[in-house]
């Protein structure tokens, strides 16, 4: 906050921010006609698409004051964009501009008043946020003067022509240290304590406490060869500390962390053991796997593209630009972080040295270290030069400088000769300041238990002489050496060499190879192509999120290929990129991740090279699509372009306005454990994923074995691909043991720990192995008879050919043991239980050829009076099947034994009680789909953490345990009883909804943007939230009929009794069950589409029917008074004609949101809204003629709403004109 003073002596409590897209009407309308002299007639929007700094300057109501535009190249057409260096050179060689430190002004306007106090706050505010930025250039006809508030910033320096238009135009700079200065580094002296106590003690008293009152002063005393400390000063006055320590625990950072990419900040030495011995091999390399465990560390140059496996990752190594030496004292031992700064100019580079190449694919040798736990035999490498590092010991700025903090590193630097590290570590939960941001991250060993972060500068970072161009033929050996480690290394060089030699691919597609450059050294090569599929891209993901799409023309959209840069220069990528779309003349460019195939090979066709950029790309969430009925729209389908459906892949974005946009990284370690449903909508952070078989979705399913279980359609394997959560996530895989909520860990199959700040428990439901009664059969016993021993769990031997089925991995298995035991051809199979799974797997099974005389389906007595279809009509139709195929039912049916009591592995036979005689079946297979419930693992895990377990783990509203820092969500838990509620669990509720809600809750303890959440009344607070979205359920059933079912959250009710109560509503339903034709839709008493429910034959577009849930039956053509009329008999035909495309597409509630808007907002002074109209009448306000639905329609015919929606509805078709072109709108008929 800043406060501007007018003239007159008006005051303004002002701040800045980035421009949003609602600020372009307030811009126009400060444009003056000096304005348009000045920076010529612009198109405000296309301006801020282009720009990369757009600056808005407010005041305390958000009323806009003024707003500044700042792109990379210059305006007025002075030069092109990618050699305008050159000519700024020859204007003035005295000014070292550079693309690093230099940005053009296109744009300027203000509210006159306050125009000179609003211009020097946005100038001052853009040198905060750009700290490599020195100069801001202005260029205005030679015959304009600045005006009297450009003026005080901005000096002339000279003349250049125009490349367009028969004139001259005036050169005028703005310098940096005219308004926020680098700082001042000098040695610490005592005096200096009194200034820095107060920044201390605004932070942390921990050290005041510990130490004593003058710890500063006695630590500025201690100063020697070996420790300095150092401040930044202003005007006189000490306003930042940094102490420094050259002893670091090199030991003990070798344990902890993967140093490898940087020899382990140690000299090299002949001696270094860098390489695993031959008999050893790579396999199994701890370094590789770890390294794609955060994308965000640049210890590695990444490849997210495909999940990747340990030994698809490799390391660019710092070759070329390390220089040894390190010391004990702790990597930042008993460091204390308060707020920072950032950056300094120096064209000065120490000595440089060649370190050896260094094969990071293995890892460390254990140390003795009593900080880990024992490891098994990875190889480590072994380092016997000295070390190169010092470390950051403690260190504090005042804030208001905090974006200079790096201006401390020269300083330091030089009071180090001999080191070429910096390192420094912090807690987990530290938020990422400003000089953290310039530090590399390093990636740790899994079986580091250290709750600190380690972070590593290199000297060379302190270099501005960075220079990102085009390659050429003699870049081609630098390169090699860059990648030489790389995976993907030919399939660079070999782009390079297409480059070099056609500048297009063999198909004709353009391409740019670029190189950046450092002293004459190549340290990083990126590749791009033209985007030759923007269609696809923008038909098919959300990139309008982050552009005006109609505003890039498309050759301004590039496909990134490849990325490497020398870790070392990790800060310097986004300008890397800026200047590929700079010199490129791109303004977005897109880089996919593919999906990997089931055996682990990376997709040939579409392999991309590792990206150490992926971090500062945003991920775009890909769009839910409209099934078509192609052959039915005929001309009027999409183009192939829009509707060909290709390998599905993750896509990641940057564009020229996000070049200069900061970015948080949370650093706080975010457990999850369970991959189920809700687990990964939540995982939208970078987490830790445990899970008994890792991701969802990992192999590329859509055969058999998804089939086995009914399906939730919460996501499919495309989905999964869009998503690429192994870019994000890293994976644990095996079981969650136990809990220490003291220590924050969590035991994974009772050996590994993995650390948590956050731990998010989502592990659900499974079904579990029966445990036979024990009931002989040979008494005649019936299930009366049987004494009623409760839920008890089984705890012997599972046996081998006994199958619980809950996830793909189980599926797999199954499906293996069926094809590898001649199960097809001969011996009973029994699938036992009631759910919708045991209809699935019977038709799996009578799919993959068994036949149905050797399918026995047992369901024991139900525990509940709704079944699981709960559809009289499609229970029958089904049941009707499987007679027709011999599949033999068995009901009310108790499990006694397995093998007449004897050992039960592997199951020969099952015995089984009813309310009548028992019967015994010979079995080779046993499917058990018994009631869901907690694992016993888990259940123990929980109960022996303390965490309060009733039937189910409690929760509160907000997802809470009774531990702050352990959260849960899913089939796992239940409401706590302060709720009176126990009826409703989130079993009751969509899984994919309660997964955002849980994204969401967590979101907003990291995500500063967001306003903090008002906590709700008193009386509020005990009520259940009531999710709306559908609970849905399909698959394929025996008859190979298609079933989906769509109802909303409620407690199960048979539909009889539904439809008995007086409230229910109306049903639709056309066709036969046993026809496979049929199709119901329950519309309830308030004409909203509450339930649809599909059996057929043939497939249908199951996405396209879940966007009816919800919607008025007049949305869908007026679909009460068709059906009444006799005009639909058949609702899959009718909601396959092209009318009702429209409610498929993705966008289609934004409209009715616009449309909602519309008719309750007051678009007349005189008259109020519709909504308000309606208002009046309910409350018999307005004493009418007429019916009250002809009056409103009436009016909103007569008055400006009727035009307003038309066109709403016409802009909706016209831009969404790609996906919906079976529509016409006026212009095109």
């Amino acid at each position: 906050m800043s406060v501007l003073t007018s003239p007159r002596g008006k005051v303004e409590v002002v701040h800045c921010r980035r421009t949003e897209s609602q600020d372009i009407y307030c811009i126009k309308n400060l444009i003056r006609k000096f304005t348009q002299k000045l920076f010529g007639k612009l198109n405000i929007i296309y301006l801020l698409e282009k720009a990369n700094l757009a600056v808005t300057l407010c005041n305390d109501k958000e009323e806009i004051m003024a707003q500044a535009t700042f792109v990379d190249y210059p305006n007025w057409n002075v030069s092109n964009q990618d050699n305008w260096l050159s000519v700024f050179q020859e204007l003035d060689s005295e000014i070292p501009c550079t693309p690093l430190n230099t940005l053009f002004m296109h744009l300027f306007v203000a509210v006159d008043e306050y125009s000179v106090g609003c211009c020097r706050e946005i100038i001052r505010t853009v040198y905060k946020a750009v700290p490599e930025l020195y100069f801001i250039f202005l260029i205005v006809p030679s015959y304009m003067s600045l005006g009297s508030t450009l003026i005080t910033v901005f000096e002339q320096v000279g003349n250049i022509p125009s490349l367009m238009y028969d004139e001259d135009f005036a050169v005028h700079i703005c310098h940096r240290h005219r308004h926020y200065p680098q700082l001042h580094i000098r040695n610490a002296r005592v005096e200096d304590h009194d200034d820095l106590m107060p920044i201390f003690m605004r932070h942390d008293t921990l050290l005041k406490e510990t130490y004593g009152e003058y710890f500063l002063a006695e630590l500025i005393e201690a100063q020697d060869k070996e420790n300095h400390a150092v401040v930044c000063e202003v005007e006189g006055v000490a306003v930042g500390f940094m102490s420094v320590c050259s002893r670091v625990n090199m030991q003990l950072l070798h344990e902890c962390f993967d140093l490898g990419p940087f020899h382990g900040l140690c000299i090299p030495h002949p001696d270094d053991v860098l390489q695993p011995p031959e008999e050893q091999g790579i396999e199994g390399s701890q370094d590789a796997e770890l390294s794609s465990s955060n994308p965000s560390s640049l210890k590695t140059v990444e490849e997210p593209q495909e999940p990747l496996s340990p030994e698809a990752m490799e390391i660019i190594q710092v070759t070329d630009f390390i220089y040894p030496c390190l010391g004990p004292g702790g990597a930042g031992e008993g460091a204390l972080l308060v707020l920072c700064s950032q950056r300094h100019d120096i064209e000065k580079f120490s000595q440089q040295s060649t370190v050896g190449d260094t094969d990071c694919d293995g890892s460390y040798s254990s140390l003795a270290s009593m900080l880990l736990p024992k490891e098994t035999s990875y190889f480590r490498p072994t380092y016997k030069g000295a070390s190169a590092a010092f470390c950051i010991q403690l260190f504090c700025i005042e804030e208001k400088y905090e974006a200079r903090s790096l201006d401390f590193m020269n300083f330091v630097f030089s009071l180090f000769p001999d080191k070429n590290f910096c390192i420094i570590s912090l807690p987990h939960l530290t938020p990422e300041f400003a000089l953290i941001q310039n530090f590399v991250k390093i990636v740790p060993f899994n079986n580091c238990t250290l709750e600190q972060d380690l972070y590593v500068f290199h000297r060379a970072g302190l270099l501005k002489s960075i220079n990102i161009r085009l390659a050429t033929l003699l870049d081609t050996p630098g390169v090699e050496n860059l990648v030489s480690t790389l995976m993907l290394n030919k399939s660079i060089l070999a782009d390079l060499k297409q480059y070099n030699e056609a500048r297009r691919d063999p198909d004709g597609t353009s391409m740019k190879a670029f190189v950046a450059e450092v002293a004459e050294q190549i340290v990083g090569i990126a590749v791009i192509r033209d985007e030759m599929d923007i269609e696809y891209i923008r038909s098919h993901y959300n990139i309008e999120d982050f552009i005006y799409f109609s505003h890039h023309q498309r050759e301004e959209h590039g496909h990134l290929y490849h990325f490497a840069l020398n870790p070392i220069f990790r800060h310097y990528t986004k300008f890397f990129l800026k200047e590929i779309l700079r010199l490129g003349y791109k303004s977005c460019l897109y880089y996919p991740v593919y999906p990997q195939l089931r055996e682990g090979k990376f997709q040939s066709s579409s392999a991309h090279s590792l990206t150490s950029a992926l971090h500062y790309l945003v991920p775009v969430r890909p769009r839910r699509q409209i099934v078509y009925p192609l052959e039915k729209l005929g001309i009027h389908a999409p183009s192939k372009a829009v509707s060909k459906d290709p390998l599905s892949y993750a896509l990641n974005h940057t564009n020229r306005k996000l070049t200069l946009e900061p970015k948080i990284t949370v650093n706080a370690k975010i457990v999850v454990v369970g991959a189920s449903i809700c687990s990964t909508l939540f995982i939208s952070f970078n987490l830790t994923l445990i899970s008994t078989h890792g991701f969802p979705g990992k192999n590329l399913l859509g055969t058999e074995q998804r089939k086995f279980l009914a399906s939730d359609h919460c996501f499919n394997d495309k989905d999964y691909a869009s998503m690429s959560l192994c870019s994000w996530v890293n994976v644990v895989v095996g079981r969650m043991t136990a809990i220490d909520r003291a220590a924050k860990h969590v035991v994974v199959s009772k050996e590994e720990i993995v650390l948590y700040d956050h731990l998010i428990l989502c592990t659900g439901q499974q079904y579990q192995v029966p445990c036979p009664t024990g009931a002989d059969i040979n008494q005649h016993p019936t299930n009366r008879e049987i004494p009623n021993s409760g839920k008890q769990r089984y705890t012997d031997k599972v046996p081998r050919n006994h199958f619980t089925l809950n996830d793909e991995e189980d599926c797999c298995k199954a499906l293996s043991w069926i094809r590898s035991n001649s199960i097809i051809t001969e011996g009973n199979i029994i699938v036992y239980g009631n759910t919708i799974d045991t209809y699935t797997t019977v038709e799996t099974l009578l799919n993959v050829g068994v036949r149905g005389s050797y399918i026995h389906l047992v369901q024991p007595p139900p525990t509940s009076t709704v079944t699981c279809i709960n559809n009289y009509s499609v229970e029958s139709a089904v049941e009707d099947a499987l007679r027709a195929v011999g599949v033999t039912i068995h009901r009310d049916a108790l499990l006694a034994q397995w093998n007449d009591g004897r050992y039960p592995d592997p199951i020969q036979s099952a015995c089984f009680t009813t309310p009548t005689k028992p019967f015994r079946l010979t079995c080779c297979m046993f499917f058990s789909f018994c009631e869901k419930n907690v694992d016993y693992e888990t259940f123990k895990a929980l109960n022996d953490a303390c965490l309060v377990y009733d039937s189910r783990l409690v929760i509160d509203t907000n997802f809470h345990t009774n531990d702050v820092a352990i959260r849960a969500a899913g089939s796992l838990t239940k409401f706590s009883n302060k709720y009176y509620s126990n009826e409703w669990t989130h079993s009751s509720f969509s899984s994919k909804e309660i997964g955002f809600q849980l994204a969401a809750a967590m979101l907003s303890l990291f995500d500063p943007t967001l306003e903090p959440v008002t906590e709700p009344p008193a009386d509020l607070d005990r009520l259940i939230p009531m999710y709306k979205g559908a609970k849905i359920q399909g698959g394929i059933l025996p008859g190979s009929y298609h079933y989906l079912h769509i109802a909303k959250p409620a407690i199960p009710t048979p539909l009889e009794v539904q439809m008995a109560q007086p409230s229910f509503g109306s049903e639709i339903v056309t066709g036969n069950a046993k026809n496979g034709t049929y199709f119901r839709i329950h519309i309830n008493k308030y004409k909203m589409v509450e339930t649809i429910t599909c059996l057929s034959k043939e497939p249908f577009p199951a996405s396209n029917y879940i966007r009816l849930f919800g919607q008025h039956e007049q949305l869908l053509n007026n679909l009460c008074a068709r059906y009444e009329d006799k005009l639909i008999p058949d609702l899959y035909s009718y909601f396959m004609e092209p009318w009702c495309m429209a409610l498929f597409h993705d966008r289609f509630i934004d409209l009715r949101k616009e449309l909602r808007q519309i008719l309750t907002s007051k678009e007349e002074e005189d008259f109020p809204s519709i909504e308000q109209l309606a208002r009046q009448i309910e409350d018999e306000e307005i004493s009418l003629k007429e019916k009250p639905r002809k009056y409103l329609k009436r009016v909103f015919q007569e008055t400006i709403y009727k035009s307003l929606v038309e066109k709403s509805i016409l802009d909706y078709l016209h831009y969404n004109h790609y996906h919906l072109p079976m529509y016409a709108w006026p212009g095109i008929i």
